[in-house]
């Protein structure tokens, strides 16, 4: 395992995150901002323009994107 820096997934719980109706379920969704922030990071990734601090929260989001991916699964799972 490789040790990674990255601003902690929870921080983003309060403003970047929400719930979305898909077919009667209520699922995690990232805000429009805290989305558009994500893509951001991501081009600026592909160009090689992150900051240290930059790369740590694209590491935090993107965790958090996996915890909802996986718990989003789960939740229709039980359909």
């Amino acid at each position: 395992m490789i040790a990674q820096t990255m601003v902690q997934p929870s921080s983003w719980i309060e403003g970047g995150i929400r719930f979305e109706k898909i077919r009667g379920l209520n699922l995690f969704k990232f805000t429009d901002e805290l989305q558009e922030h994500l893509e951001t990071l991501i081009d600026r990734q592909k160009s090689n323009l992150l900051t240290p601090e930059e790369t740590a929260e694209l590491a935090g989001i993107t965790e958090l994107d996996r915890i909802f991916t996986l718990m989003n699964a789960r939740i229709i799972a039980e359909l």
